[in-house]
C-alpha cells in the first residue's frame, strides 16, 4: 500500500465510523428545509458542526454561506468542497416546510451531508499532515435561482448584486484563494452505475415580467380598463408560436409562471408579473431566444395598450468539467468501488438544466458528478432519497479521495489538473459579462414606444 492509499483508507474508515451522524444530519436538513439566502438554521448546523471538529471557518458569505480551512503538512494548491445549503418550493412534497412550502425536491440536505463526510474523512489521524496544500470546505447559498421579488429587495436593500449563490461568492472574493473545486449532486438520472460525470447543462437568462394596465368594474365597464393579465396571456402564447423557431441541437428552453395575476376576480386586472426563463447551451443561442421572449413580452402590451417592463438578471452559465480532474474522480470511484462503476457522458451532453456551479467552472477548474441512490423526478414532490449510505456516505469518500490523489505526493496531481486547465475566463470578465446582462426594458404598448 503506497502512503497516498493509506492515507485515503484513514479517511474511508473515519467516514464510515460516523456515517449514521451524517445520514441524521441530512435528514435534518430534510425536515426543515429552506430557500436561498434564508438557510439560517442548515448553516448553523454546518458551522455547529466545523466547530466540533475544531475547524475554524466564516460565517455570513453571501449571507448564509459557512467556509471552513482545513491545512495542510505543506503548501500547494486549494481544494473547495461545496454543498448546497437552499431547498426549492414544493408545497405538495412529503417533506415540505407546512408554512413556506419549502423542500428539498433537489437533493441539497444530502450535498451537506456529503460534504461533512468529507470533512470527517480529511481530519482523520495523518491524513491533512500528509497533503500539500489546503482544504476549503464551503456550505453555499441559494444555487436555486428562485423568490426573484425578494431577492431583488435584498439587493435594493446593498445585501447582495447577484441573485445566485455561487455569483455573489466570486463577486464577493470568497473563491479568490481556490484553484480547484468540487461538488456531488444527487440524481435519478436512471444509469445502473452509482456514478456519473461529464456532461454540460445550459446558459440562462431570468426575467422579472410586470405588466402594467388600467383597473375597472369587470362586469359594469370593461372597457374602460386596460387588462394586464390579457397582455401576459398573449405574450405566453406568442412565446409558443415561437418554439418552431428553437433548434434541437440548442437544447432551447421557454419557461416561468405568473406570479400575481391581478387582485379580485371582478376587477379588470391591472397589475400581472411573471418570473420567465429562457435556457439554451450557448451564451449566443440565449441570446437569440431571449430577444424571442422580449419580443412576445412587447407584443402583449402592444396588443390591449398595456406598459409592460422586463427586467434581465444574470442566469448561470454552461458547465464545463474539467476533463483532467474529472479523469482523477473515476480513478477515486473505482478505487473504492471497483470497475465499470462511474457512467462517462461526452462533455457536450446536455439535460437543459442550469446550475451556477457552471458559472465557478468558467473561471476555475471544477467537477460536477451525479450519484444515484434517489427516486421519482427532479424538483418534483416525489424527489426522494432511497439509497442514504450511496447518496451521502459513499459519495463523501468518493469525493475525499479525490481531494487527497490531488494533494499528497507534494500536490503533483492538482498541479497537472491546473497546468492543463483552460479556464473561459478571469474573475473580472467573468463579472463584467454578467453585468452586461443585466438590462432593464420598458415598453409602452399604448403608444408603441420604448426603450
Amino acid at each position: 500500500m503506497t502512503a497516498r492509499d493509506d492515507l485515503k483508507a484513514r479517511a474511508v474508515e473515519a467516514i464510515e465510523g460516523r456515517k449514521a451522524e451524517l445520514i441524521s444530519i441530512s435528514q435534518r436538513i430534510l425536515e426543515r428545509p429552506e430557500t436561498g439566502f434564508k438557510e439560517q438554521r442548515t448553516a448553523q448546523l454546518v458551522t455547529d458542526f466545523f466547530r466540533r471538529m475544531g475547524v475554524a471557518h466564516q460565517e455570513g458569505l453571501a449571507i448564509t454561506g459557512v467556509k471552513g480551512a482545513l491545512p495542510g503538512g505543506g503548501a500547494g494548491p486549494t481544494v473547495a468542497v461545496l454543498g448546497e445549503l437552499d431547498a426549492l418550493v414544493v408545497p405538495d412534497h412529503p417533506h415540505a416546510d407546512r408554512e413556506t412550502g419549502a423542500a428539498h425536491a433537489c437533493g441539497h440536505h444530502a450535498q451537506i451531508g456529503m460534504l461533512l463526510g468529507v470533512v470527517t474523512g480529511l481530519l482523520a489521524k495523518d491524513v491533512m499532515a500528509g497533503l500539500s496544500g489546503r482544504v476549503v470546505p464551503f456550505a453555499v447559498p441559494a444555487e436555486e435561482l428562485i423568490q426573484l421579488t425578494g431577492r431583488l429587495e435584498m439587493r435594493q436593500q446593498g445585501r447582495l448584486e447577484f441573485l445566485g449563490g455561487k455569483q455573489e461568492l466570486i463577486r464577493t472574493g470568497a473563491f479568490d484563494d481556490v484553484d480547484i473545486a468540487m461538488m456531488c449532486h444527487t440524481t435519478t438520472g436512471g444509469s445502473q452505475r452509482p456514478f456519473t460525470v461529464g456532461g454540460t447543462s445550459n446558459d440562462n437568462v431570468i426575467k422579472l415580467v410586470r405588466y402594467r394596465g388600467r383597473s375597472a368594474h369587470a362586469g359594469r365597464a370593461p372597457h374602460l380598463g386596460i387588462n394586464a393579465l390579457n397582455a401576459a396571456t398573449f405574450a405566453m402564447n406568442a412565446i409558443h408560436f415561437n418554439r418552431e423557431m428553437f433548434l434541437d441541437e440548442d437544447t432551447a428552453r421557454s419557461h416561468g409562471i405568473i406570479t400575481r395575476g391581478g387582485d379580485v376576480p371582478n376587477a379588470v386586472p391591472s397589475d400581472v408579473q411573471l418570473e420567465w426563463r429562457v435556457r439554451a447551451g450557448n451564451s449566443e443561442a440565449v441570446d437569440r431566444y431571449s430577444a424571442i421572449a422580449d419580443r412576445c413580452f412587447k407584443a402583449g402590451a402592444l396588443a390591449v395598450g398595456a406598459g409592460v417592463t422586463i427586467e434581465n438578471i444574470p442566469g448561470y452559465l454552461p458547465m464545463r468539467n474539467d476533463p483532467t480532474l474529472q479523469r482523477l474522480f473515476v480513478e477515486s470511484v473505482e478505487g473504492l468501488l471497483g470497475e465499470d462503476t462511474v457512467r462517462v457522458v461526452p462533455p457536450t451532453q446536455n439535460p437543459g438544466g442550469s446550475t451556477d456551479m457552471g458559472d465557478l467552472s468558467h473561471i476555475m477548474p471544477v467537477i460536477h458528478p451525479y450519484v444515484g441512490g434517489t427516486v421519482g423526478s427532479n424538483h418534483a414532490n416525489d424527489y426522494l432519497v432511497e439509497d442514504w449510505e450511496l447518496a451521502v456516505v459513499t459519495a463523501a469518500k468518493a469525493m475525499a479521495c479525490t481531494v487527497i490523489d490531488l494533494l499528497a505526493e507534494g500536490a503533483a496531481r492538482a498541479r497537472e489538473v491546473l497546468s492543463s486547465a483552460r479556464t473561459a475566463m478571469t474573475k473580472d470578465e467573468y463579472l463584467a459579462f454578467q453585468r452586461r446582462r443585466a438590462a432593464t426594458i420598458r415598453f409602452d404598448g399604448a403608444s408603441s414606444r420604448g426603450s
